[in-house]
Parts: structure tokens; sequence; C-alpha cells
């Protein structure tokens, strides 16, 4: 996703989603994730059906609702079905290419 976003032409963004080598500690996701997306304009869900299963995104998606953040879902190429809980707090679900996603951040963030 950020090699597209990389590659948006007339796009400037900035990346505040946790680094592969810096993974966030468990003991406190909660709150390092709030400090993350409170200066957000927009959230970007991967949609994949991994989502209920997994308390980071669960995490994510709670602390973007409480702060009032635009969340987009992306769902995974090739993907047939989006998890009810993005599809049920996003403000739309989009595809997976750079158009797409691009256009939806333009079109929600704050």
């Amino acid at each position: 996703m950020v090699e597209y976003l990389k590659t948006a032409p007339y796009f400037s963004w900035r990346d505040y989603s946790v680094p592969e080598h810096d993974p966030l500690p468990t003991d406190k996701l909660a709150q390092r994730l709030y400090n993350q997306i409170r200066p957000v304009n927009s959230v970007i869900i991967v949609a994949g059906m991994y989502v209920p299963r997994s308390d980071w995104i669960l995490t994510e998606i709670k602390i973007a609702k409480k702060l009032n953040k635009p969340i987009i879902g992306v769902k995974p190429w090739g993907a047939r079905a989006v998890p009810i809980i993005v599809r049920s707090v996003a403000e739309e679900i989009v595809g997976w290419n750079t158009d797409s996603i691009v256009s939806a951040i333009r079109r929600y963030s704050i």
C-alpha cells in the first residue's frame, strides 16, 4: 500500500503506520496506536478476512471511531468478501489500486 501511495501523482501524504522493523509492544498497544492515529486525517484499514481476529486492527478501528477519524477500507487484491466489522465502520470500501485509494483519501480526509 505504501508503494502505491508513494507513486501517486500530485498526492502528498505522511506515513503514520507502524514500521515493520519497530513493532509496538503489546502492553502499550492501545496508547501507542492512539498517539499514531490522533494526528491523521483518515485511517486506512486493509480489509482482509483476518481483521476480526486481529486485536491490533480492532483497536485501531475503536480508536479511529473515538477520535471521529474517517475509516477507508481497502479490499485486498483478489478478495471476494470484506469483514462485517470493516463494512460497518468504513466510510467507503475501495479496491486495491492507487487511484481508488487516493481518491477515497481525498474525499474523506478531515
